[in-house]
C-alpha cells in the first residue's frame, strides 16, 4: 500500500516484547518524531512507527517540530521539506546545531537539488512520496544500523548507552549495573517528565515484580551516589515529593 491511497488497516496488534524471567516488563522504547502537515500520513506512520516498537510522537509544522526536538531526546526524526511556516532544510539545520539525531527528509519533490540541499543541511537520508510506510521503517532500521544511535542518549556531558550498558559522563566511565543503566536512561530520555515510583516498578522491573516501590528509592539511591563522583551541572536526577523522579534540567536542582 502506497501513503497516498486510502489507509484502513489501523488495527494490527504491537509486537510484544517478552521478558526473559517474567511475562510482561515494557521495554525501553525508542522514540521517534514525525512532522507533517498532512495528518493522514504522520497517523499512518505513526501506526506503523508503533508497530516497529517506537513511541511516535507526533507534530504538524516546523516551529513545533524544532521546539519539540530541542527540548526532548529522540532517537529518530522523519521530517518533511514543505510544512507552513519554518520548513524542514530550517528544521534541520537548526537541529543540526545542537544534535547529532538522526533525521530522514521527506518530500514530494524529487529534484536533485531539493536531495542535495537536505543531505547538506544534516539529513540522513532522503525518501520521495508517494512511498510506502513499510519502506520509511526500512530505511529508519538502515540509518539506525548505520549510525549505531538506537537506544544511546547524549545530555549535559552524559552519555547513556543501552546497546551496550554504558555510562560516561564528560567521556569518564561510570560503572552502573545494568538495572541503573535502564533507570537513567529511562529518565534522561525523557528530561523533566516525572515518572511515578509505580510508572518506573512496572516499566523495568514488569507489573507481576513482588517487591515493592522502595526498590525503586533504592535504586535511585545507588545511582545518584555514583553519578555524584564527577560533576555534572547541567542536570540532576530529582525528587518530586508526593509524585516520584524525574531528569531534572535545572542547574542547580535540588535533588
Amino acid at each position: 500500500m502506497r501513503i497516498d491511497e486510502q489507509w484502513t488497516d489501523t488495527s494490527a496488534t504491537l509486537p510484544r516484547i517478552i521478558h526473559p524471567t517474567r511475562k510482561s516488563v515494557s521495554p525501553v522504547m525508542q522514540r521517534i518524531l514525525i512532522a507533517d502537515d498532512n495528518r493522514q500520513i504522520v497517523s499512518v506512520l505513526s501506526e506503523y512507527a508503533k508497530k516497529e516498537g517506537f513511541e511516535a510522537v507526533c507534530v504538524y509544522d516546523g516551529e513545533d517540530a524544532l521546539e519539540t526536538a530541542k527540548t526532548s531526546n529522540f532517537d529518530m526524526i522523519l521530517l518533511d521539506v514543505m510544512m507552513p511556516g519554518t520548513d524542514g532544510f530550517a528544521v534541520c539545520k537548526a537541529i543540526r546545531k545542537a544534535s547529532t539525531v538522526p533525521i530522514i527528509m521527506i518530500t514530494a519533490r524529487g529534484e536533485d537539488f531539493e536531495r542535495i540541499m537536505g543531505l547538506d543541511n544534516g539529513a540522513d537520508d532522503y525518501i520521495v512520496k508517494p512511498f510506502s510506510p513499510a519502506e520509511v521503517m526500512a530505511r529508519v532500521r538502515a540509518v539506525l544500523r548505520r549510525l549505531g544511535s538506537g537506544n544511546d542518549l547524549s545530555y549535559g556531558g552524559l552519555t547513556v548507552s543501552l546497546s551496550k550498558f554504558t555510562a560516561h559522563i564528560d567521556n569518564h566511565p561510570i560503572l552502573l549495573t545494568k538495572k541503573e543503566i535502564e533507570l537513567l536512561y529511562t529518565l534522561a530520555s525523557n528530561r523533566d517528565k516525572v515518572f511515578s515510583r509505580e510508572k518506573l516498578l512496572d516499566n523495568l522491573w514488569g507489573y507481576d515484580y513482588l517487591g515493592d516501590a522502595r526498590t525503586v528509592d533504592t535504586h535511585i539511591k545507588r545511582l545518584r551516589a555514583k553519578l555524584s563522583a564527577l560533576p555534572h551541572p547541567d542536570w540532576e536526577i530529582q525528587t518530586v515529593w508526593g509524585a516520584g523522579y524525574k531528569f531534572d534540567t535545572t542547574a542547580g536542582g535540588k535533588v
